[in-house]
């Protein structure tokens, strides 16, 4: 018989620390915070039961440090390591040493985590599943066969790196005149980011939507998928509104990206919470993009239509625990609505650390807000800049931007720029009222 943990490692911090917390407490569950020196008053090293002070500001030397994690895993006796989003999240090797050292990782394993981070293998797994993919050229390393693949595709076509995230060794290419360019480009920032240069070159679907399918599988067999989240309101790659469920999709669609999704879940024998994230032209033709192999920043909008808490069902699984819901469980209810508050200049985009002077979260009927900021809070400069996760909830799209617009207007954040008036500006516009936009929304919007 299968129990839960009796105690767990977060190796993160801020919201999703925090987040984790909560669903361990309500599991009965202890829970152990590792905290860099600039985050040692943070809400999250308070709030564990337990609290390490893993190393510096600097990331590499305290977050992504996988022996000083594992260390704090081991001389805490904590059973498993829930590694939240970021950080070391999506890295193979660390959940190989947390095997290795008898830990559990809440997450798939390193081998999943390893197929789906090269986009290339991604994309063969997809064929074999029977998922429709972009039309593509892989194995290139040299840009006039490149270029030559490229002109076969038609452009335009976008240049991605095989070991690609976060927007980073990406390019599009227009013509054929920039593509020698663009591709040598690529594949230096590539290299650089992720210690790999490979690139794949994939036919550029004009203004698309991106959209993402949740799924939860089992280590018994079962696997379900809890619709979608639109993800098209975004700024160079990064992800700025999402909400649930899509307004480009009806029923006879999710279903059909629904099974596409548990299809490549199926093929590639991948457990636990993962997202498939798809293109979706004008047509209603939709392309396997990716797959993330963690629980995504934006999870809150899944659970508040489909009432899945998805952090308990993560650690569920991971204690060999069967899904104990099915696909006909799976109702999605009302509309929900999620802004990243990030601490940033609204109009240059660059961070803005600092300390908060003054900090008031809004409440009412169908908020709720994710974040580890308080007044007096210090946004150190090392991290990722967001603030805050801001989610409304409603019967209906309508009420859902209603209620939005209404806690944006109560937010206040002050000492800090932020990118709460950003987002007043995208919900003004009626493209945005009406569900009538694409990926390149935002670009349009600010040009």
């Amino acid at each position: 018989m299968s129990r839960l943990f009796s105690k767990i490692l977060i190796a993160n911090r801020g919201e999703i620390a925090l987040r984790v917390i909560r669903a361990c407490r309500e599991l009965g569950i202890k829970t152990v915070a590792l905290f860099s020196e600039a985050d040692r008053d943070s809400l999250h090293a308070r709030f564990a039961d337990e609290s390490i002070c893993i190393g510096p500001p600097n990331s590499q030397q305290s977050y992504l440090n996988i022996p000083a994690g594992i260390s704090a895993a081991e001389i805490s006796d904590a059973e498993a390591i829930h590694p939240g989003y970021g950080f070391l999240a999506e890295n193979p090797e660390f959940a190989e040493v947390c095997e290795a050292s008898g830990i559990t990782f809440i997450g798939p394993q390193s081998a999943h985590i390893k197929l789906m981070g090269n986009k290339i293998q991604a994309r063969k797994l997809a064929v074999r599943a029977g998922v429709p993919i972009p039309g593509g050229l892989d194995g290139l390393d040299d840009p006039e066969e490149a270029l030559h693949g490229a002109k076969k595709l038609g452009f335009p076509v976008i240049i991605k790196a095989a070991a690609g995230g976060g927007g980073r060794g990406i390019r599009v290419v227009h013509s054929e005149a920039s593509f020698r360019t663009a591709f040598s480009m690529a594949q230096s920032e590539a290299g650089s980011s992720f210690g790999n240069p490979e690139v794949y070159v994939e036919r550029f679907i004009e203004s698309p939507r991106h959209v993402e399918i949740q799924i939860l599988a089992d280590h018994h067999g079962n696997i379900v998928h809890l619709g979608e989240r639109e993800c098209s309101i975004q700024r160079r790659y990064q992800k700025l509104i999402e909400e649930s469920p899509s307004p480009a999709l009806d029923e006879k669609l999710r279903r059909k990206m629904g099974e596409a999704a548990v299809a490549l879940t199926r093929e590639a024998g991948y457990v636990n919470a993962g997202t498939v994230e798809f293109l979706l032209d004008g047509d209603g033709n939709f392309f396997f993009m990716e797959m993330n192999t963690r629980i995504q920043v934006e999870h809150p909008v899944t659970e508040m239509v489909t009432g899945v808490d998805l952090v308990k069902e993560q650690i569920r699984i991971s204690a060999n625990m069967p899904l104990d819901i099915r696909q006909e469980d799976v109702v999605l209810r009302g509309h929900a609505i999620e802004c990243r508050i990030n601490a940033e200049d609204p109009e240059k985009f660059t961070p803005n650390p600092g300390t908060i002077s003054f900090y008031y979260a809004p409440g009412g009927p169908g908020i709720r807000v994710d974040s580890a900021a308080f007044e007096s809070y210090y946004i150190p400069p090392y991290y990722d800049s967001m603030v805050a996760k801001l989610i409304a909830h409603g019967r209906d799209r309508e009420e859902a931007l209603s209620r939005m617009q209404r806690a944006l207007e109560e937010f206040v954040i002050e000492g800090v720029k932020t990118t709460l008036p950003l987002h007043l500006r995208i919900l003004g516009k009626m493209k945005f009222r009406k569900g009538e936009y694409g990926t390149d929304f935002l670009d349009k919007m600010l040009s």
